[in-house]
């Protein structure tokens, strides 16, 4: 017997739905091009058949919130958005491929909306936002499905929608569900949402406290990088005066260009030299001892005086400061 979820709607499975993120052959590290082995051929055939059961469950979901239920044709300009957002952006291309999609075969699937909470003669969008923007360019009206959905049945519906098509990426679910948390949703919501557990759901919280929102955003969806990596990234962040340097390069006007991944990759570096650039380097005195460490960065050189090799070293050149400063404006004309 299937299993029923919080909004009551059954997890078997069913066929694959517009506006699916299309599977992308990547090399495998190793291999030439165009070599298989039995054992990858074996793995990429199990991989494809687990793609195709979260479309197939996809489709099913969809359909299942349908039964029942009337199909009606509305204006899009009635219908708003979700008040959570779970995206961090659609490219161009692949909004252009949903929309000639439509435009050759219609519209295959409702979206499913509610009578708007505090608009009337309105609608709030639970999932089909990409749908009903293409819709929206097209011209028309959109087969929508209408539920009176509390918010909490309306987060459900979108994170499931989502997770069944394999749809988000790890940083836009974490964000999402770091957003619903942020609006007073229950854990116990978020991971029937997601579809996640309490450990992983934790962990995908954390991360995207560790992270600036603005550094996230202007990153995007990074669909080929997982909790690891954006973890990888939080650690670098943490670093004295990363913060600061991050915010800084991602507000250069180049940084948006280029695809999500290659953002990731850049900013990554970016950090990763600059952590390398800010290694302490000890300072060897004529006795061959070593009391002083230099930390160098962009911003600022500091040194850090060592009380167990030369104990008062530290106020020996604090109280010489002014002396040293006057000596360095002669030598340097300032």
């Amino acid at each position: 017997m299937a299993r029923k979820n919080l909004i009551g709607i059954s997890d078997s499975p069913t066929a694959p739905i517009e506006g699916e993120r299309p599977a992308v052959e990547r090399p495998i590290a190793g291999l030439a091009q165009g070599h298989r082995s039995s054992g990858l051929v074996g793995g990429i055939t199990r991989s494809l058949s687990n793609i195709t059961q979260k479309v197939e469950r996809a489709e099913e979901l969809e359909r299942q919130l349908a039964e029942g239920q009337s199909i009606v044709d509305l204006d899009p300009s009635l219908i708003d958005a979700s008040f959570v957002v779970d995206r961090l952006g659609v490219t161009a291309e692949a909004q252009a491929a949903l929309v000639q999609q439509i435009r050759d075969h219609g519209q295959q699937v409702p979206i499913l909306v509610r009578p708007h909470p505090t608009a009337k003669e309105r609608y709030q969008v639970a999932y089909g936002h990409r749908r009903l923007a293409a819709l929206r360019e097209i011209g028309g009206k959109i087969k929508a499905v209408i539920r009176n959905l509390s918010d909490e049945q309306l987060v459900v519906s979108q994170g499931q929608e989502n997770n069944a098509r394999t749809d988000l990426s790890f940083i836009e679910r974490a964000l999402f569900a770091t957003r619903l948390e942020d609006r007073g949703f229950s854990r116990e919501i978020i991971m029937s949402a997601l579809g996640v557990d309490k450990a992983a759901l934790s962990k995908m919280i954390t991360i995207v406290r560790r992270l600036p929102v603005e550094v996230i955003e202007a990153v995007g969806a990074a669909p080929s990088f997982g909790r690891r990596r954006w973890m990888e990234l939080a650690d670098l962040l943490d670093l004295d005066g990363s913060r600061t340097r991050a915010l800084g390069f991602v507000e250069q006007a180049d940084f948006p260009t280029g695809e999500s991944d290659q953002r990731f990759e850049k900013l990554f570096s970016f950090l990763s030299t600059a952590k390398e650039r800010s290694k302490a380097e000890a300072w060897t005195a004529p006795d061959r001892t070593r009391p002083v460490r230099i930390r160098e960065t962009e911003s600022e050189t500091t040194l850090a005086f060592s009380k167990k090799v030369a104990p008062g070293f530290a106020d020996f050149v604090r109280q010489r400061l002014q002396s040293l400063y006057l000596e360095y404006q002669q030598e340097t004309g300032d």
